[in-house]
């Protein structure tokens, strides 16, 4: 797939266009968004991402629409999990609502950034080292499975916060004050600089960020290796998600099969990395399609993995949420 530098250039002055105005809105009145609000924006942003792939198909053929398609939708899933640890990080951090808007937008922002750089590198990986998709999809087989391990381990116990180095140097290495002061990430107080618990919350998601972005790079090269084609399935994939936070709300810890459905996905990712190493050595040619899965297959797989685990998902909350009215009943009012 060609892609000239003018198609490059327009698809960067649009996002930090979108970027630029979502930016300035919430830095002049961090609120939390109505439902009306969040819904519109969703709706527009799942909207263009769809244009977009059917602009991609009128333009290079319904192949590379396909990769974006598998690629935006796999890069959703995993923001959307991504959301869940945000959830965990404001509600353990106690960020009050009318700010969580900006600290999302800056985990936002932050995961662009990150992504954009393992973009670079992975691009860069595999035009010098053909054997790096032993690497990526080994990499990602073992994502998947500790994935399902830690469902399984948290299964009773979701709401632990994330730690790592950086969250434990920041916390033992500067004074913070008790409160939040706004959307300021420092003060000063009695003349001695102290940071604020904005400045924790941001490099708690920008930490998780980070991380997640070494799951998502690999997982969308094996879906597509069009550098144009993984860059905009990212960016699509994080645009709107702060608004769908908000609107999904507490459908989010609904969604319990959602790790399952992903390790399944990333899994099979891996398995067609590997595959695909194989065949570039010509040593699958006894795998179906000698190895080369077609990008149908792996879109067929993607949406009906989602969708199972959703449905799924919803079912179990529902029949929880009966049994536990059951166990404890209303009592009747004369």
């Amino acid at each position: 797939m060609e892609v000239h530098l003018y198609a490059w250039t327009i698809t960067a002055i649009v996002m930090v266009a979108i970027l630029i105005v979502d930016v300035l809105i919430i830095g002049r009145r961090p609120h939390e968004p109505s439902m009306k609000e969040a819904g519109l924006f969703v709706g527009i942003y799942v909207s263009l991402a769809v244009a977009f792939g059917f602009g991609v198909w009128a333009i290079a053929g319904p192949r590379y629409a396909g990769e974006f398609f598998a690629g935006w939708i796999t890069e959703y899933s995993l923001s959307i999990d991504n959301l869940f640890i945000f959830l965990v990080i404001m509600t353990k951090l106690k960020v009050p609502r009318q700010l969580q808007q900006f600290a999302l937008l800056v985990g936002i922002i932050l995961a662009l950034i990150f992504r954009a750089i393992f973009i670079a590198l992975g691009a860069a990986a595999i035009n010098r080292f053909s054997w790096i998709f032993f690497v990526f999809g080994g990499f990602l087989i073992w994502t998947a499975v500790k994935l399902y391990l830690d469902y399984r381990k948290h299964e009773e116990d979701t709401d632990e916060l994330p730690d790592n180095p950086a969250l434990r140097f920041v916390r033992h290495r500067f004074n913070a004050t008790k409160d939040y002061r706004g959307t300021k990430l420092t003060v000063v107080e009695n003349g001695k600089r102290m940071i604020t618990p904005m400045f924790i919350v941001i490099i708690a998601l920008g930490s998780t960020d980070l991380l997640f972005a070494l799951d998502s790079i690999p997982a969308i090269y094996g879906l597509t290796q069009e550098p144009y084609l993984v860059f905009t399935a990212n960016v699509f994939a994080l645009m709107g998600l702060r608004q769908l936070y908000f609107l999904l709300g507490g459908l989010l810890r609904r969604l319990v099969y959602l790790s399952v459905g992903l390790s399944i996905i990333l899994g099979f990712i891996g398995i067609k990395l590997i595959l695909h190493a194989l065949h570039s050595y010509h040593l699958a040619d006894w795998a179906p399609w000698d190895g080369e899965i077609p990008i149908w297959v792996s879109l067929t797989v993607i949406i009906v993995t989602i969708t199972i685990t959703t449905v799924a998902s919803l079912v179990k909350a529902k029949h929880d949420e009966d049994q536990l009215a059951a166990r404890n009943p209303v009592p009747e009012t004369d």
